[in-house]
Parts: C-alpha cells; structure tokens; sequence
C-alpha cells in the first residue's frame, strides 16, 4: 500500500515527486505530503485527500519549492491513526532536521515509543512511522552518518518497512532500505530516484536497481551504493525497465479500467505468443523447471493467493485436478500464514499475485520454501520480489494495470493457469490428446470472442441501467464457474459500493434463498455444460421468490425468456474455458453500474492495488 518517490538531482524537485505520486495513486491512499531540502532547510508539506489538495497547498509557496532539487515525496492509506494533516507522511524528528516516509508497518512500535519517550522524545502524532524518525535521528547524532544511521535504526524494527530519509546536513544524499516492502533506485544522468513502483520513474528513466531486504542504498546525483546489513558493499545490476509511459495514458477512454478491459484480447495474444504456437505444439513454459519425475513424485498441489488472484486460483485447481489428476488445496494467503505449513519436497506451491508483492502472499511461499516446496509464482510482475523467490516462474504479461479493480491481469493469470495445467498434462500424459488439442485451439481464438462481446456492448449497458439502484446482488454459478461468480461479486463491491454475493448455486437453498425478494437482483451464470441443467433448476427456485433474473450464457435455449427478466449472451465457448468470456460482462456490468452511480472507478475508496502489509 500507498507510494514513495525520492529525487536527487539537478532539476527542481516538485515536480517530479508529484508527478511520480500521481503514477502511484492506483496502490490507493488518503494524504499526501513532500519534504523538501532548500539551501537552508527542510520544508514539508502535507494535505488530506487526493494530490490535488496538495498541489494547491504547494502553489503558495512557489519560492521555496522551486529552490528545492532534492526532496522525497509519499501517498499514505491510513494503518496506525486517521488520515488526518498531522499524520500524513513526510514525519520529522523534534529538532526537524531529519525527515522519513515509510510503506508497511511497524510491529513493535509501541514499546520503541516507550522506550524514545523516555529519552525524551516527544510524539505529535498517532502514526508507527514517527518511532522511525526518532529513532534514525538519535543514531546519526552518534554517527553523524545518515547511512550509519539508517543500517543501526533497522536493526531495532520488526515487520514490514520501505524507508526513505533525509536529513538537514547532508543536502546531496537520500538513503533507502526496504523490508518486505518495495523499493528500487531509478539510475539517471546527473540523478538518481527512489520508487515503490516503476510507473513513478519511468518518463525519466529505463535504467533501475532492485534493492533486497535488508540493504541500505544512499543516492546523490552522481552515484548510486548499496550495502548490506552488516556493512558490507553489494554490487548490483542494474535492469533495463520493459514499460513506455505510453502505458499510463488512457488512450482516450473514460477510464483506465475500461481501458484495460478493451486491452484483454491483445493481453491473451501476448501470453500465447511464444507458448503456443499452433493447437498441435506442445505448451512451452521456459522459466516452468517441473519435470516427468518431479510431476510424478508430487502428493498435492497448494495454491496460495489473495483477493481476485484468489478466484483464479480456484479456477486453477479446477482445471489441474481436470487435466493432472494431481490434488489441488487452495487457500487465501493470509490464514495460510497464520497456521502450521504442512507442506515438504512432494509439494508443490504456487503463488499468486499480480504485483508479486502482496505482503501475506509473499510470507506464506517463504514459510513453504523453507519446508523444502518448489515454488512456482504467477506474476504481472517477474521483477517483484515474489518472483526472486520462485524456482519457477510464469510471468502473465498483462502489462501495467493502473485501475484499482484487476480485469486484465486476472484474465491474463487464468489463461497462464490453462497454459500450465495443459503443461503438465502433457508432461505427465494425464489428459485425452484430443481434449487437449480442443482447448488449445479454441484458446487461440478466445480473443476474437472477447472482441465480439467488447463490440457489443449496449445490452450489458441497459442492463446495468436498470440495476443500477439496487442495494443487494446475488451472483450464482456452479463448477469451473463458481470463481467467476466470487470475482464477478468482488468487481461489483469495489467500484459500485453495492453488497454483491457470490454463491455455489445449490447453496442458495441452505440459508441465502431467504434474502430472496422482488428487490433482489440474481444473476446466474448459465453456461452450457454439465451443470447448467442444474443451475437452470435453481434460478427456477430464485424465480419463484420472485428475484429479479438475469442470465449471462452462451446458451439459445428458448426456456430462459420465460424465466430471465433480462439476458446478456456470448458466443459459444467450450465449457472448461468458459470462465475467461464469463468474465468480460461481469467486468461491464460492474464498470457501467458504478460509472451511472458516479463513483471514482479507477481508484475506489479505502482500497490499494497493491497490498504490501499483512
């Protein structure tokens, strides 16, 4: 959660922090603030809300700032005290020389502020990060080394911290360090940056260094150094970033999420370019190191994840246990953490994330690494620190997603979870040949199926239209589907602020069924296949509550005009690949439901695209 950008350079700084803040504003956040070094001082400004309340904050004070060539900037989304002014990021010590901004959480705050209270610290605010500040601060005036003062102050934090300082007497230096938190260094000419994320560095740089927990990295506008813990010089490498900043614009849609729903098609094109060449090949899966021997020697599978990525997670399983025979647990990644982890040699362990940084996600494949488990991680991000973990890799190459609410990139992770199921079947020669050449084939022109659906789009608008007052919605579906009923339920929650359920359809009768009413919206997921005689059954018994009834289906049964009051259709599609077009309409509907309501679609209120705390 929330974002850091740090500058050191030849330019003036303002611009540059706030313009890579607003690049990081998808991660989510409720204040804002920079702190920045003048020739005299450390000036910091802080606001409540969104950047352009800073923006303005900053406009009256036009002559400071435009001084300023070096400063650190931070979004904050709210941990320890409300998002109020006093604690916004930046944070100061007492004597205000030295100033921080944090991403994560301090665990052991709470008796790191005894114990500097009783040095005679004084707190202003609710914040952990401000024990941060204090606590670097009462180590450089041993070592009058901001570096020094940084690698002693870590050694006393638990938990999770991106850290970036600055301090009064040293005008030319930041110093960074990270804990199970992001952050990289930005190599330019002339000037260096600090970022949690790429998207806030890359109109200015390709050239960036990944840090690892634990090191300490110091910038000034010439140079770049990373130690380690002890003290010790770490050379690293520096990487050549993949993205355009092209990528950051909307290209003319209303919104980045409709953006990046329309961008589906070509993201499936992306994944299968390279992976599979024609339904007769093989899947190629190179950074995959699974063998013959490795698959037969398996006892299950774990699949570990959070939020949308949990949801294609689940489809995972459906779809290994189909093809494999191997089985498959799934579970969200922050009560994996939270108890015994049963897994050894014979397991393998999947994680699931699109940032590669979710914090719990990112605990729960350390915790299985060191039981001995293979580790296989799917990934928007194969330069995430998730991914170093991983013996092996599929990166889904979605692309940058910048709206809050995942579209492209869980389309991308369910077609990277066919790819690898239909990988390993072919290994292990668990699945019928002709089974597997049908879902190839009709793998390669699901984007054309998705295109039709984008391109007629008008019935999923009414239908959003009419529903877009309701309090309450229920989503069913059953088998391979019932995911893409939770995930549809989850986009509709995130963006609109309705309550949206998802349910196994022949749940309703055990409890849900008397929610029930004429002020019910209940939209099943009717796709043709082996269970849609039994999921026409149960949107029967929802009928006769006298729900309002709507089908998404591939299905032209003339049965369902009687039953549904509103229908949205695709095209045909198998009934194992059936999740990756079910998904498009849902993704509509929510957008258009919370576009009429108003609502802000790309960055929806106390959410963060990526959730680096536990």
């Amino acid at each position: 959660m929330c974002g850091i950008v740090g500058y050191v350079g030849n330019q003036s700084v303002v611009d540059i922090l706030l313009d890579g803040l607003e690049q990081l504003e998808y991660r989510g956040y409720d204040s804002a603030g920079v702190a920045l070094q003048t020739p005299d001082k450390l000036d910091v400004y802080k606001a409540v809300g969104k950047l352009c309340n800073l923006r303005e904050e900053l406009k009256h004070h036009t002559d400071e700032t435009r001084k300023a060539i070096m400063g650190i900037g931070h979004i904050r989304w709210a941990t320890h005290g409300a998002p109020t002014v006093l604690n916004a990021h930046p944070h100061t010590c007492n004597c205000g020389n030295l100033v921080v901004v944090h991403n994560g959480i301090v665990e052991n705050y709470k008796e790191l502020r005894e114990l500097l209270t009783a040095k005679g610290c004084v707190f202003k605010t609710q914040t952990d990060t401000e024990v941060v500040a204090h606590l670097i601060a009462q180590k450089y005036a041993l070592s009058k080394d901001l570096t020094e003062a940084v690698r002693l102050a870590v050694k006393d934090l638990k938990g999770a911290y991106a850290l970036c300082v600055m301090h009064k007497e040293e005008k030319n230096k930041l110093v960074g360090t990270k804990l199970n938190a992001p952050l990289l260094i930005g190599v330019g000419e002339k000037e260096n940056f600090f970022a949690s994320d790429v998207p806030a560095i890359i109109k200015h740089t390709k050239k960036a260094v990944y840090l690892e927990d634990g090191e300490i990295a110091t910038l000034t506008k010439d140079t770049y150094s990373v130690i380690d813990s002890d003290g010790n010089v770490v050379e690293k490498k520096v990487e050549m970033l993949p993205w355009e900043p092209v990528a950051l614009s909307k290209m003319g849609y209303k919104h980045f999420m409709l953006k990046e729903i329309h961008e589906q098609p070509d993201v499936i094109r992306n994944i299968l370019t390279g992976k599979l060449h024609t339904p007769q090949d093989n899947v190629i899966l190179n950074e995959v190191k699974l063998t013959r021997e490795h698959l037969k020697n398996l006892n299950r599978i774990q699949i570990i994840a959070c939020g949308t990525s949990l949801h294609a997670a689940m489809i995972g399983k459906y779809l290994i246990e189909t093809l494999c025979g191997i089985a498959v647990d799934v579970e969200a990644s922050s009560e994996y953490i939270y108890r015994r982890t049963v897994t050894d040699e014979h397991t393998l362990v999947i994680g699931v994330s699109q940032s590669g940084e979710t914090a719990d996600t990112l605990t729960a494949i350390k915790q299985a690494k060191a039981k001995g488990s293979h580790i296989l991680i799917i990934t928007n991000r194969p330069d995430s620190a998730m991914a170093r973990e991983a013996d092996s890799l599929v990166p889904v190459n979605a692309g940058i997603e910048v709206s809050v609410a995942a579209t492209k990139s869980y389309i991308a992770q369910l077609v990277s979870f066919y790819l690898l199921a239909i990988y390993m079947a072919e290994i292990k020669e668990s699945a019928n040949e002709y089974l597997l050449l049908s879902l190839k084939t009709d793998l390669m022109i699901l984007p054309q199926k998705i295109e039709q659906i984008l391109s007629h789009k008008e019935e999923i608008q009414k239908c959003a239209k009419i529903y877009s007052g309701t309090k309450d919605f229920i989503y069913i579906a059953r088998g391979i589907n019932y995911p893409t009923a939770l995930e549809g339920a989850l986009k509709l929650k995130e963006i609109s602020y309705i309550n949206a359920t998802g349910y196994p359809a022949g749940e309703l009768k055990h409890g849900p069924i008397a929610m029930l009413d004429e002020t019910m919206p209940v939209l099943s997921i009717l796709m043709k296949g082996c269970v849609y005689e039994k999921l026409l059954s149960n949107s029967e018994e929802a009928k006769a509550r006298n729900a309002r009834m709507i089908a998404l289906t591939n299905s032209e049964d003339e049965k369902l005009n009687d039953l549904f009051d509103f229908i949205i259709r695709v095209p045909d599609v198998q009934d194992l690949l059936s999740p990756i077009l079910a998904i498009v309409p849902l993704q509509l509907l929510a957008y258009y439901i919370a576009e009429f309501l108003g609502k802000d679609v790309d960055q929806p209120r106390n959410l963060a695209k990526s959730v680096t705390v536990e």
